[in-house]
């Protein structure tokens, strides 16, 4: 083994450590400890931060915020990676202190003028937009490493309803439209339920942990229906546009268009806890769509056309 790829792949051993020592080295690596001082200075030299404990049980240590070694990447990558960074930049909050701008700097400052180029006209024409929040959501690394570490977590709430303490286990957070959310086991209701971040007025991470069946993506792919109930609704041409942007109504399209310019419908199964949420969607799209059943939902649309105009009278 070269001595260049030799203190390529010693970089790339101590940022997978915390604590090691040269004797460690020596064994991984196959050469004495004195090589293996002396190699561990030659990287520290590099930039690779790493420092040394003294006494009996002394050894290296790796800095927590340690610098990753160099990695290779082809142009496609680059620019996937490029773009992943710029699909962030809306986001008000984001976990893990990341600096979108300075990680897009170093990338770019490793890439050939060609690709520089062709990544500054891409700029132009592409972007993962989101709307712009102008609320934060400044608990995101601790509730990311409670869900990894299954831990419960003691938080200060802001519902509907009021201020209220929860204690939870997170299962994961995930990004939409702008906005952080936290699906966790509600351990009062022992169902798990969805917080939105920015919500979270404070929080505590315990140091106990509760194992939850659920893992995040699962929960993403799962609409369990306990209570079901027939959701049917007419659409026109621009009902049909807006609900296609809603993947959890994937409105049918027909054959041929009825009266009243009716060109698709939904005919699904929606849980009754939905129906409020639901009703407020579909009095938004006005005259686009009709909703026949269920008739709970048509009262509360009634209900609410009827309150907007008792408002501006």
């Amino acid at each position: 083994m070269s001595k260049t790829k030799l203190l390529f792949d010693l970089i790339m051993y101590v940022n997978s450590k915390r604590n090691f020592t040269a004797q460690d080295v020596a064994d991984e690596f196959r050469v004495s400890v004195r090589t293996a001082h002396r190699y561990l200075m030659e990287i520290s030299e590099l930039g690779v931060p790493i420092y040394t404990e003294q006494g009996r049980n002394g050894g290296y240590r790796t800095l927590k915020n340690r610098v990753l070694p160099p990695v290779l990447f082809d142009e496609n990558e680059a620019l996937s990676i490029f773009f992943a960074f710029r699909s962030l930049a809306f986001y008000e909050s984001l976990p893990f202190d990341t600096d979108i701008e300075s990680a897009s700097r170093k990338l770019l400052a490793t890439l050939p003028e060609d690709t520089k180029r062709k990544i500054n006209q891409l700029k132009t024409v592409l972007s993962f937009w989101n709307p712009k929040r102008g609320v934060s959501a400044p608990y995101l690394k601790e509730l990311i490493e409670a869900a990894a570490e299954s831990c419960i977590v003691r938080m200060e709430y802001q519902s509907k309803s009021g201020n209220k303490t929860k204690n939870a286990v997170p299962i994961g957070v995930y990004a939409n439209d702008g906005l952080w959310y936290m699906p966790a086991l509600d351990l009062e209701k022992r169902k798990i339920q969805l917080f939105r971040v920015d919500r979270i007025l404070a929080l505590i991470v315990t140091e106990q942990t509760c194992e939850v069946e659920t893992g995040l993506m699962e929960w993403l792919q799962r609409y369990t229906v306990t209570s079901p109930v027939r959701l049917l609704v007419e659409l026109t041409l621009e009902g049909v546009r807006e609900c296609q942007s809603k993947p959890w109504y994937n409105p049918i399209l027909l054959d041929n268009e009825r009266e009243n310019g009716i060109v698709g419908i939904i005919d699904t199964v929606i849980d009754r806890n939905e129906i409020a949420f639901t009703a407020a969607y579909f009095a938004q799209l006005g005259k686009a769509a009709k909703v026949h059943e269920p008739q709970e939902m048509i009262d509360q649309i009634r209900s609410h056309a009827q309150s907007l105009l008792d408002h501006y009278q």
